[in-house]
């Protein structure tokens, strides 16, 4: 049995769900596409390629065994896109929640299915329809559960919007105890640089009381001031449009002072070394052009 355990973002890592980019198929066509970026690079040719993000996985899988952290992989489908593994379920407490995600990737969800059967039943919960839920919009960080979502009566109309508030309030019933905090994100389906995929692609807590920051992914002001008030404005490293588009935000935690991050985001980790951080840099730029980067490929099971 899996004895799931996470109530943050950085407590010391023991087991985690690294998704696989084998076999990810051909290039899709663009109406298959769900978000701007992807899109971007498909015509203009730069769609990345398996065998270079293969390679991309393979580094942070390599991180991951350097420190002694245990790592299950999704089972291969044929020409299937799993590299995103935070979209399909994700971890709070002792419990995993199912993503109630864009339906053609159910095949995805059944990749992973001898993880989940590892869950005591009780403990893996499937919510009611209504509620769209993805685990790049949900974080733990300790007494709160942060969530990005859009809850604009033009939702439906926006393939970028992945988390409503009936699964922000069936969340808050899950887990009484907590803070559930919801933030409204800024969405486009076509303009990358104005478009918050998910709440990690333009905010994560790290270590003990930092916070990586982009205020323009936030639709109300107020919310992103609660956020930069609550971490304190000198613990805050606030990225520029282009470094949310590259994805700087989406970094991933082994513990409260060790980050994988991309090798690329020069100023972001000067910044976390400066910070006394360590930080293993990898190559991840290919997988990055999906829209997705550390966090987004990563769906840890225990923390310490």
């Amino acid at each position: 049995m899996l004895e799931l355990n996470i109530k943050n973002e950085t407590s010391r890592l023991r087991a985690v769900v690294l998704g696989t980019a084998e076999n990810n198929g051909p290039t899709p066509k663009i109406e298959d596409c769900y978000d701007p970026k992807s899109i971007e690079h498909i015509k203009a040719g730069t769609y990345p390629k398996e065998a270079d993000m293969i390679l991309e996985m393979e580094a942070v899988a390599a991180v991951f065994k350097k420190y002694d952290v245990k790592v299950y992989r999704p089972k291969v489908i044929k020409d299937c896109n799993q590299i995103f593994s935070r979209d399909i379920a994700f971890v709070v407490e002792d419990k995993i929640i199912r993503a109630n995600i864009l339906p053609n990737r159910e095949e995805e969800v059944a990749a992973i299915k001898y993880v989940w059967d590892q869950v005591a039943k009780e403990n893996r919960i499937i919510l009611p329809e209504e509620c769209h839920v993805e685990g790049g919009d949900v974080m733990p960080w300790n007494d709160y559960i942060f969530i990005g979502t859009y809850s604009g009566e033009d939702y439906s109309e926006y393939i970028t919007a992945r988390t409503n508030m009936d699964a922000v309030m069936a969340i808050q019933e899950l887990f009484p105890d907590k803070i559930v905090k919801p933030f409204e994100l800024r969405k486009s389906n076509t303009n990358p640089k104005e478009n918050a995929l998910h709440l990690d692609c333009c905010f994560q807590p790290i270590g003990k009381d930092k916070a990586i920051l982009h205020k323009n992914g936030f639709l109300i002001e107020k919310e992103y001031e609660w956020l930069v008030d609550f971490f304190g404005k000198d613990n805050v490293f606030e990225i520029s449009k282009d470094e949310m588009y590259n994805m700087n935000s989406n970094v991933f935690s082994i513990s409260e002072n060790v980050i994988i991050s991309e090798k690329n985001f020069t100023r972001l980790n000067t910044w976390l070394r400066e910070q006394g951080f360590t930080v293993e840099e990898v190559p991840y730029a290919e997988i990055a052009k999906q829209e997705g980067l550390l966090r987004c490929s990563t769906l840890p099971l225990i923390r310490d």
